[in-house]
């Protein structure tokens, strides 16, 4: 084999085999960290010497794994966001960085609004009680006529936006660069993070992790929403501040919160996991065997367009290329 490829993801290779395949049939030994194992920043400096490209998940690429890196052209993220990756510092060795934006886009709506019918309807809770030999009368609402505000109305954003009109809410927007002609044609109204936080009876979120959104819905934000609203957040757990929202919710100030992320991950411990009217999910929202296809295929067709000196597409560091 000419190539030697490292996939620390827990899901390349195992669900869709059809981007393992692609990379084989390319000259490539592909080597995958068990799912169950999670290699340490010692480990993965040992280990990275021995390899020209690596398939990222969710564990941390430092600048002490790029710098051990002898061989190493390019880092493909297992999925849009990169903040586990140092960008900078594989910019200066001059590794490429790929990564998979709108590959799982459909998958992590639908489960947004999975989760928010469920929010709605009660659902895990109607669950276990009938399973403990219950038969409750469990009062929902409708989300016909709701309004549902969406921070941040990128790719996944959109899509949330119009499964929820096929439900008949009103859907209300934040995002820093507004997509005027989607709005118009849809019906989405463009406000402030004030507004759209203050006016929605679900808020959802769908934002990259960065310096700026870190922690971007704390106490003043949280205290903005109205009593019966809920949140969903289904990007990064940083992006809320999780302590404050455990008081919230504690304290009945919003109604509910659905999770597909947290700050740590597993997030052992962790108080939220104590409240009955939180819904917590394993941070699946992009893992569908339809995702993951897509996902691994993007991860192998740029791989392999880098080692053989072709332009790839979905390149986060294009100055290295230059």
């Amino acid at each position: 084999m000419k190539y030697r490829i490292l996939s620390t993801s827990p899901t390349f290779g195992y669900y869709a085999f059809e981007p393992f395949e692609y990379l084989k049939s390319h000259d490539c030994k592909v080597e995958l960290v068990p799912q169950d194992k999670k290699l340490s920043e010692r480990e993965l400096i040992g280990e990275v010497t021995k390899y020209d490209a690596m398939i990222a998940g969710t564990n941390k690429i430092t600048e002490s794994i790029i710098r051990a890196s002898k061989r190493l052209r390019v880092i493909a993220k297992h999925g849009a966001g990169i903040d586990n990756i140092d960008v900078k510092a594989a910019s200066n060795r001059g590794i490429v960085i790929l990564n998979t934006p709108g590959a799982n886009s459909n998958s992590v709506a639908d489960l947004a609004i999975g989760l928010i019918i469920s929010l709605a309807r009660k659902i895990p809770f109607a669950d276990r009680c009938v399973r403990e030999g219950g038969w409750p009368r469990i009062v929902g609402i409708d989300l016909s006529g709701k309004t549902l505000g969406i921070i941040g109305l990128g790719q996944i954003g959109k899509k949330v936006a119009k499964r929820a009109l096929g439900f008949d809410m009103k859907v209300l927007a934040y995002d820093i660069f507004e997509d005027k002609d989607f709005a118009r044609q849809l019906g989405v109204t463009y406000l402030s993070l004030d507004e759209v936080i203050a006016e929605s009876d679900f808020l959802s979120i769908h934002i990259p992790m960065t310096p700026l959104t870190r922690q971007l819905i704390g106490r003043r934000e949280l205290e903005l929403m109205k009593r019966k609203a809920f949140l969903i957040n289904i990007s990064r757990g940083d992006v809320v501040d999780e302590e404050r929202l455990y008081q919230a919710l504690k304290e009945k100030r919003i109604q509910g919160a659905a999770l597909d992320v947290f700050s740590s991950e597993p997030p052992k411990g962790s108080p939220l996991l104590m409240l009955d009217n939180v819904i917590v999910s394993p941070h699946v929202g992009g893992i569908t065997f339809e995702a993951l296809r897509e996902t691994g295929m993007m991860c192998a067709h740029g791989i392999i367009d880098i080692l053989e000196g072709r332009q790839p597409h979905n390149v986060v560091n294009p100055e290295v290329l230059k």
